[in-house]
């Protein structure tokens, strides 16, 4: 496997390359020269065995390259590459196969073919229409409504035939347009999630409903919405509800967000990441909601939509399978407290994860790094459970969620506490008060974890009992406040701490 280090986009992406997708490159490439010597092609060869990427290897193995004729030769590879794919994609992917036949009738046009050009475009406009693609439909009734504007056509002896094309423009944009506003309002719902988190207290309610209800654009819900227009909006009253801790109506949300796939079952293939996606939300949310039989049903689901559509999916299609997947399987394992399952799981992903993680972002992975520790925690491997945390904490590029980062600390000092590390425990706790602090965090578990994990490793062995026991009736009231269930969901202190005074039952479930 090359180094995830290597940041070069050409090598990045011949590296990323199938070996059809090799072999139609060279095919594509020996038909632009038959001797199949052009530099370009020399220059993939030289790429393609590379482990990692070394430019002075390149300009050694290479001879009649300079450093500024290599840049070149790059830029032109990477075309070349991409034109190739093209070709390959085109029949896989809708929306570019419209976008062909567009530029095909534009040519016709050019030629003066306008009848011909007026015909390709009616032919390709119905299957934008039964595909979903608005902003290509409504391209091309643009075009033909240029035709028409400027020539005589025998359109025009069609009764109604221009009145229809101008109704449908209209309608077209006026989707186009309320397609855009829904897309915009699930994506604010969402960032308003990044940018704050959950509320924290009952007073921030009004501030978040405020925000939704100015945001909601209640004038275009009068009508039948379009797949995406309501995709949209279930995703943005999903969020809604999540930040509001209501995961029982978030989950609601994803479920009828997820049903639209079965009032449209072509959408299944035509956009299959976010039938995943959906797939994947509400798994999440029964994850959280403790839902194990519904559980174990759209897990089924999602497994056996991944397994039948594996040879069809392109490279994103199955990164973003596996993210949902994996993450689900050891959400799974969890929620069952299977955890003595997970060797084997956590052996498998990681193998598949190292060809994924260079083109996948940084949270992801280490989301799942986090899950391989909170298993091996569960097992008694704190060795194990630190290595993967260690990745987690000491990241030197890129940026994590401070919730995902604070749960990596203290999930760190619980390992550190069972394996009798008083010393780097009271080491730790300054720089993870500062990290909480800094986070903005208003719930008490985490402030509580860490008192106890301080008065833990200044204290004998033989008073922990007590202090546990302590913890225990602290804990009582707090685990029923609302605002602080979801840190339990990702890092169940409570339960450990339970383990700890001979307490069988969790007392936040």
């Amino acid at each position: 496997m090359f180094n995830a280090q290597s940041k070069d986009q050409l090598f990045l992406l011949i590296k990323s390359l199938t070996k059809a997708e090799k072999r139609n490159f060279k095919l594509y490439a020996n038909r632009i020269d038959s001797t199949g010597d052009t530099l370009f092609i020399r220059l993939f060869d030289v790429l393609d065995k590379m482990t990692d990427y070394d430019e002075e290897m390149v300009l050694k193995k290479i001879s009649d390259l300079g450093k500024q004729s290599l840049f070149n030769a790059k830029r032109h590879l990477y075309k070349q590459i991409l034109v190739s794919l093209r070709l390959i994609y085109i029949q896989k992917n809708i929306d570019i196969e419209i976008r062909e036949q567009i530029d095909f009738a534009r040519i016709l046009y050019e030629k003066g073919m306008y009848m011909q050009s007026l015909k390709l475009l009616d032919r390709i406009k119905k299957i934008a229409e039964e595909h979903h693609q608005d902003i290509l439909h409504l391209e091309i009734l643009e075009f033909e409504k240029l035709i028409e504007a400027r020539h005589i056509t025998r359109s025009r002896t069609v009764e109604n035939k221009m009145e229809k094309l101008l109704e449908a423009s209209l309608t077209r944009s006026y989707i186009t347009h309320a397609s855009s506003y829904f897309s915009n309002f699930n994506i604010q719902i969402h960032g308003w999630y990044i940018e704050h988190g959950h509320i924290q207290q009952e007073s921030d309610i009004d501030g978040v409903r405020e925000y939704f209800e100015s945001n909601l654009p209640k004038e275009l819900l009068h009508r039948s919405l379009t797949f995406f227009e309501k995709a949209n909006l279930f995703q943005a009253y999903m969020w809604y509800h999540y930040i509001l801790l209501q995961f029982a109506e978030a989950q609601r949300y994803a479920l009828e967000w997820l049903q639209l796939f079965e009032v449209y079952p072509q959408m299944k293939e035509k956009d299959s990441d976010l039938y995943m996606r959906s797939l994947y939300y509400v798994l999440s949310f029964l994850y959280i909601n403790r839902d194990t039989e519904k559980y174990h049903f759209y897990l089924t689901q999602l497994s056996d939509f991944y397994a039948s559509h594996q040879p069809h999916l392109n490279e994103k299609s199955r990164m973003i399978a596996f993210v949902y997947l994996n993450l689900s399987r050891l959400n799974l394992l969890l929620l069952t407290e299977k955890y003595r399952e997970c060797q084997k799981l956590v052996q498998e992903i990681e193998l598949e994860l190292r060809h994924f993680e260079v083109y996948t972002d940084v949270h992801r992975v280490l989301l799942f790094y986090y899950k391989f520790a909170y298993l091996f925690f569960a097992i008694g491997n704190y060795e194990k459970a630190l290595h993967y945390l260690n990745e987690i904490v000491h990241l030197k590029t890129g940026h994590l969620r401070n919730d995902l980062l604070l749960n990596a600390r203290l999930l760190q000092l619980l390992c550190h506490y069972e394996l009798g590390n008083y010393d780097t425990i009271q080491y730790l706790i300054p720089s993870t008060q500062r990290l909480l602090e800094k986070s903005g965090d208003n719930s008490r578990l985490p402030l509580l974890s860490l008192q106890l994990l301080s008065r833990l490793s200044k204290s004998a062995a033989s008073e922990h009992p007590a202090i546990f026991a302590q913890f225990q009736s602290e804990l009582k009231a707090l685990c029923k406040n609302p605002y602080e269930q979801k840190a339990i969901f990702y890092l169940d202190v409570p339960k450990w701490a339970a383990g700890h005074v001979g307490v069988s039952k969790v007392v936040s479930h």
